[in-house]
C-alpha cells in the first residue's frame, strides 16, 4: 500500500488538475515572453519532443522538472497549499468556508 493508497483515484485526478494548471501557466509564460516551445528546449538543454512532453501534461512534472523550466525561462515557480473553499449549503450551516483559492503555480511575467 503506498502512501496515496487512501483514495487513488482522487489522487490521480488531483494529479491531473495540478499538473494542467501548471502547463497553462507555463504556456501563459511563454507567450508573455514572445518565446515558443523550440526556445525553451534550447534554454534547457532537451528536445523540443521533452518539451511537447511536459506541456501535454502526460509527463509527471517533477519539482526538478519544474526547477529546470523556470531557471531556462529565469522564473519562479510557487506551490500555495490552501484549504478548498466549501459547498454554499456549509456556509449557510455557519461553517467557515475560506473563500480563498489561489493558483497552484502562477506564473511571475
Amino acid at each position: 500500500m503506498g502512501i496515496f493508497a487512501r483514495d487513488e483515484s482522487r489522487t490521480t485526478l488531483a494529479a491531473s488538475r495540478i499538473g494542467r494548471q501548471a502547463t497553462a501557466s507555463l504556456a501563459g509564460l511563454l507567450a508573455g515572453q514572445g518565446k515558443t516551445r523550440s526556445d525553451l528546449a534550447a534554454a534547457m538543454g532537451v528536445s523540443p519532443g521533452r518539451v511537447s512532453q511536459i506541456m501535454s501534461g502526460d509527463a509527471n512534472l517533477t519539482v526538478r522538472t519544474l526547477a529546470a523550466v523556470a531557471e531556462a525561462l529565469d522564473a519562479d515557480v510557487q506551490i500555495t497549499f490552501c484549504p478548498r473553499a466549501q459547498p454554499t449549503d456549509a456556509r449557510a450551516r455557519g461553517t467557515d468556508a475560506s473563500p480563498h483559492r489561489s493558483s497552484v503555480l502562477p506564473a511571475r511575467h
